[in-house]
């Protein structure tokens, strides 16, 4: 135990920051969407707040991860932070000023999404740099934890700072970890230098990023998991743009019920992390990767669809998200073991736009059905009805038939993509 801490100290100090910062901008994000929700009532304009985050993302992720494996990742990961920052004091600018409109939200949220298409790649070469390769499943489980405790916990903390003192408190404690995060980069962690370093500066934007791409196209394996996982993430991204449409309008549901749900996904998270901490490596990694997501997206979609009671939303949440810290470590590692170091700011940035571009898809899709389709069918469907039967009725009852359309696409996408994956192997290094 010793030995392992000494091991990741540097990684327990950049870890430990950046989540701290990572929950204060969620629970930023999340005060702001239901400001939003409250300004204009609908769940496609609210769910654009997501499309504009990931639109710059998916857009510049091919040339960010070029960039990164250019400059010292250190530099890149402060200035990012900073200007990430910057865009929320903006916001609080504006909201004292009576100003802040849906408009300038989208803008900011497109600045931020940049900002973190830049410093994820990296941030994750970083993380590979400060960690010896036994510990690579630990730490994935333990990013994962992390993750999980920030669902869990922004919703609840924003609602309880909202509420005590209004956005003001929310926004001056995201500042708060902001600076924790920046001093404990600046004067904590010191990154090894990486081999060939110099001579990947000299290659031209256009040759860093086609070698990247020439990369992946070598390790097809990894190229087949990243679009796998574009397919499960249109599924996913379209879930989280119904989920408010399904429980907001129903009389047992409302925003409390919304934060509890939400809040679920996070606590099944958190266990699978800690599950994954403590699982010994499996011996096929390529097979955990598809039945996790097949058990996943085949069970929480189902479930939601046919049921309106909280109990069994929560039960679905935590269905489908337990087992993603899981499929996430031993897709980390297969990556991390797979692509040399020299190279993955540059693999990580392509997969970025691979395997992300179908979110902000996924998000408008998903909202323009319930809105402008499911809805109105099942406005129109008679009480007796057999959807009616299967979907209930009123407003909420077109989110619950599209969570059964995500379900059936998500079945197809994990056994379609089931089949070819079968067909590769990888032998782990050691």
């Amino acid at each position: 135990m010793k030995n392992s801490i000494k091991d990741l100290k540097t990684f327990l100090i950049l870890w430990s920051t950046q989540s701290l910062s990572q929950l204060g901008s969620a629970m930023t994000g999340f005060a702001l969407t239901l400001w939003l929700y409250e300004k204009t009532g609908s769940a496609l304009q609210t769910a654009l707040l997501a499309v504009c985050s990931y639109a710059p993302y998916v857009m510049m992720s091919i040339f960010a991860g070029a960039l990164s494996d250019r400059w010292n990742k250190k530099k890149v990961m402060l200035v990012c932070d900073t200007l990430a920052a910057c865009s929320t004091i903006v916001v609080l600018v504006l909201l004292k000023a009576d100003m802040l409109r849906p408009a300038h939200m989208y803008l900011l949220n497109a600045v931020n999404g940049l900002m973190n298409t830049v410093q994820q790649p990296a941030g994750d070469v970083a993380m590979t740099m400060i960690t010896p390769e036994k510990h690579y499943q630990k730490t994935s489980g333990m990013r994962s934890l992390s993750n999980s405790l920030v669902t869990i916990l922004n919703p609840v903390l924003a609602t309880a700072l909202f509420a005590f003192a209004g956005m003001d408190l929310v926004i001056y404690t995201d500042l708060a970890t902001f600076v924790i995060a920046f001093v404990a980069l600046l004067f904590g962690v010191k990154l090894p230098a990486i081999e060939k370093e110099g001579k990947e500066e000299r290659e031209s934007l256009s040759a860093s990023v086609k070698t990247g791409l020439d990369c992946l196209r070598e390790h097809e394996l990894v190229l087949v998991l990243i679009l796998f996982l574009a397919g499960v993430n249109f599924v996913a991204s379209a879930f989280d743009a119904t989920l408010p449409a399904l429980i907001l309008p129903r009389a047992n549901g409302g925003e409390a019920v919304l934060g509890i749900v939400t809040s679920c996904a996070g606590i099944a998270m958190l266990t699978g992390s800690l599950i994954v901490t403590l699982l010994p490596a499996p011996k096929n990694r390529i097979r955990v990767i598809y039945l996790t997501m097949l058990f996943s997206l085949g069970t929480e979609n189902f479930l939601l669809a046919f049921t309106e009671k909280p109990g069994l939303w929560c039960a679905g949440q935590i269905i489908g998200w337990i087992l993603v810290p899981v499929m996430s470590a031993n897709l980390d590692v297969i990556v991390r073991t797979t692509i040399p170091v020299e190279m993955q700011g540059r693999v990580y940035s392509c997969r970025n736009t691979l395997q992300f571009f179908t979110i902000p898809i996924g998000l408008s899709v998903g909202g323009f059905m319930v809105d402008k389709i499911c809805e109105p069918v099942m406005a129109r469907t008679p009480a007796g009805g057999a959807l009616a039967f299967l979907f209930g009725s009123g407003k909420g009852a077109g989110a619950a038939m599209m969570m059964f359309i995500l379900g059936v696409l998500g079945v197809v996408i994990c056994l379609g993509f089931g089949r070819v994956l079968r067909r590769y192997r990888y032998q782990e290094r050691g």
